[in-house]
This record gives structure tokens, C-alpha cells and sequence, in this order.
């Protein structure tokens, strides 16, 4: 088999393949190095990850941070000042039962637990795939390079992101949707806390922090540092398009790529919306730790075609208000793990339809809550300086009323 894309889904999946048996499971990743420079924060519900470890898929020492309250704040009108610290005015103490985790030390617990018939193959672009048959069964698949060569193969995966070259394959019309709005997103080392007013000490380590403002709101909270013992600072900035902004499908402007007046147009509008401590969090974020990224739906009408097949981004992409990004991953390729260990052996039919099935069914879904909760707390969101905390918690069920998916699905849910 051959996956294309080896982070957090590629890994996952090339894990499953290879203990379904898979003699050979090539991993064709286009970056040429090494993936630990990713420094984004991710959450995983406790239930959720706990599920992810009894399945297989997680060892129970992988390195996370452990979040029990989101604070739910806003800046108070001028004149009013900003409470303790400059924390702002808190709406709402949620309880949040959630680890935090970098991205690139899960990514490596999951490429470091791979088995010894997954084989890795950095530096390799993927500029086509196919399948070998018109019926797709009797073939298999394809995958072609830059230069032209082809190679074959019995089963191709698609978790290559937003742009997927498989998923142009397995579903053309399937298109990201521009959400209308941006994410800025920014990490440091915690101990720069230290040069606020209050320093470190005025935000507590298991406490995730949600600013509202009219139009957006930024989420922060500490994830593990890449150094067994140290904390970073995590940050989603959620704001109107810049006027600056040229868009160019589902991409986003890189850490470090950002110009000085970019730099210091987020900085100033921080300002102008954010409770001073908070803007001060932001400012704190070097330019090489701060980038862009346009925020994007996209919802697959299926997910395989003949010998091909794809899961993670490449199949669903979510708005990250979901909190669940990294556990539907996992989850699809559970499902298609899951889906092999029933039938067996035999024809891919059956397995790659349970698998579409299952999987197509939960990510609409997904898609669908991230829709709901993009227009309640950003382009929809209600007027914060008259929510208190009964407000919040009828206004938060409203959201979530028969979706289930907040965190990601309980394991093993089909549609």
C-alpha cells in the first residue's frame, strides 16, 4: 500500500495498514526534512484519547498537557477597566475536560510506534494517482512522481491535506469553502510570560482562555514544549479577512513568511479588541512562531473510488472551533482498520464501502457542527457585554443540540 502524506493522518493510517497485514506500506511525504518544526497546539477530548489508547492507536505515556476549565472572556467598554490583571470581564468558567498536545511531539509518538513494515520516504512528490482498471477492483492503483515515474501499488491512501492531489482523484468536485474569515495562530516558550504585567502567575497552567470580541475571539491555552518538561503558549486568533489578503485556495501565509506591517497590523488590532493581558500573549509571539491560515469547510460525498481511498484533511476539513481535528484522523483510520479486522480477507470492496459509509456519514457531520459554531462565536456571534454565565451555557447547548461531536464522535459511532 502506499500513503501519501506522512503526518499526524498518514501515520495513523500507514499504522493501521500495517497491522492489517500489509506486506509493504510506503509513506510518500513531500517535505524533504523532518516535520518536528509544526509547533501548532491540538486538543483531544479525555474520553477521546483515552479511547484512541485502548484501540492501539495512542501509547498511554504520550506527552500532553492537561486542561480542565475554558474561561470564557471579554474586554469591557472603555472606562470600565479590565479586571484583575487585565484579564477582562469572564463570562463563563466551562469545564473543559481536554489534553493539549504539540503537534510534532504527537506526530513523532506516532511515527516512532510505526511497525517494521512501514517505510518512509521523505522528499517525495506525488503529482497524480489512478487507478490500474476501469472497475478499480481487479488492478489496483497508482501513484505517479514529479518526474514522471509511475508505480503501482494494491491500495493508494490519500492524507495529504487540504490541497490532496488523491481526492482529486477520488471526488473532482469536491472543492474547499472559504468560511469568509481567518486564523492567526502564533506559539512561544511559556516562560516569556514573565514579561507581562503579573507574569505567568495570573493565568493558571490547566486553564484554556477564550476571548470574545464582536466578530471573532482568540483561544490560548499551554501545550507541551518539544523538550520533555517545558510548556509553550498556544494561540487561534479568529478575525476578519485582512484587507491585504489575496486568496489562493485552502493555503496559508507560513511562520515567518509574515511582513513587518502584517506583524504589526495583528498587534494593534489586539489591541483594540482584546483585554490588555491577552493582547499581550499575542505580542509576545516572535515572527517566526506567528503565521496565517484561511479558514476553509469541506465535506467529501464519498470517500473512495475503486483502489483509492482518503481520510484526515484530505477528506474533511473542519473548522478547528470543533476541537477535533487530530482525533478524526485517528478515528478514520480506525474505521478503515477496523473495517479490514471484520471482513477479513477477500475482495477491497467490501472494506473500503464500510469504510465510506462510516466515515462519510461522521465527517459531514463534523462538518456541519464547525459551520454552526463558526457562525455562534464568530460571524453570528451574539453581543458579549450582555451574556453572563446563564446566558452562555443556554447559548453553548443551542450549538451543540443533537450533534454529539464537540471533541469528535465517541470511537466506533457510525452515521
Amino acid at each position: 500500500m502506499a500513503v501519501v502524506g506522512g503526518s499526524i493522518a498518514g501515520s495513523a493510517f500507514a499504522g493501521a495498514a500495517a497491522r492489517l497485514g500489509a506486506e509493504r506500506v510506503v509513506v510518500l511525504e513531500r517535505s524533504p526534512g523532518r516535520l518536528e518544526d509544526r509547533g501548532l497546539g491540538i486538543c483531544t477530548h479525555n474520553d477521546r484519547f483515552a479511547e484512541l489508547v485502548d484501540a492501539g492507536h495512542l501509547a498511554p505515556d504520550t506527552r500532553r498537557h492537561r486542561l480542565t476549565v475554558r474561561s470564557w472572556v471579554t474586554r469591557e467598554p472603555a472606562g470600565h477597566g479590565d479586571g484583575p490583571h487585565g484579564r477582562g470581564r469572564l463570562l463563563w468558567a466551562q469545564p473543559f475536560p481536554f489534553h493539549s498536545h504539540h503537534w510534532a511531539v504527537l506526530w513523532q509518538a506516532l511515527r516512532e510506534s510505526a511497525p517494521a513494515a512501514v517505510e518512509y520516504r521523505l522528499g517525495s512528490t506525488v503529482t497524480a494517482v489512478g487507478n490500474a482498471s476501469d472497475d478499480g477492483d481487479g488492478g489496483g492503483a497508482w501513484t505517479e512522481q514529479a518526474d514522471g515515474t509511475r508505480t503501482p501499488y494494491d491500495l493508494v491512501i490519500g492524507a495529504d491535506g487540504y490541497r490532496s492531489v488523491v481526492r482529486a482523484a477520488v471526488c473532482p468536485q469536491a472543492l474547499p469553502e472559504y468560511a469568509g474569515y481567518v486564523c492567526w495562530r502564533g506559539s512561544f516558550d511559556s516562560a516569556l510570560l514573565a514579561e507581562l504585567p503579573g507574569g505567568a502567575g495570573v493565568w493558571p497552567e490547566e486553564e484554556c482562555i477564550t476571548v470574545c470580541y464582536r466578530g471573532g475571539q482568540v483561544v490560548i491555552y499551554r501545550i507541551p514544549g518539544l523538550t520533555p518538561g517545558t510548556t509553550q503558549v498556544n494561540w487561534v486568533f479568529y478575525a476578519p479577512t485582512p484587507d491585504w489578503l489575496r486568496l489562493d485556495g485552502p493555503t496559508a501565509i507560513a511562520a515567518g513568511a509574515l511582513s513587518d506591517e502584517q506583524l504589526e497590523g495583528l498587534r494593534q488590532f489586539a489591541e483594540r479588541r482584546l483585554p490588555p493581558y491577552w493582547a499581550g500573549v499575542v505580542a509576545l509571539t516572535p515572527r517566526e512562531r506567528t503565521l496565517l491560515q484561511p479558514v476553509y469547510d469541506l465535506a467529501t460525498p464519498h470517500r473512495t473510488a475503486g483502489r483509492l481511498l482518503i481520510g484526515g484533511d484530505a477528506a474533511t476539513i473542519v473548522r478547528p472551533h470543533n476541537t477535533s481535528g487530530a482525533v478524526k484522523a485517528l478515528q478514520d483510520a480506525h474505521a478503515f482498520e477496523q473495517a479490514g479486522r471484520r471482513l477479513g480477507g477477500g475482495s477491497w470492496a467490501p472494506l473500503l464501502a464500510a469504510y465510506d459509509r462510516e466515515r462519510t456519514a461522521a465527517g459531514l457531520e463534523l462538518v456541519n457542527l464547525g459551520r454552526t459554531l463558526g457562525r455562534a462565536q464568530v460571524t453570528g456571534a451574539p453581543d458579549w457585554s450582555a451574556m453572563d454565565e446563564p446566558a452562555m451555557t443556554a447559548w453553548w447547548r443551542e450549538q451543540l443540540s443533537g450533534s454529539g461531536g464537540f471533541g469528535g464522535h465517541a470511537l466506533g459511532r457510525t452515521g
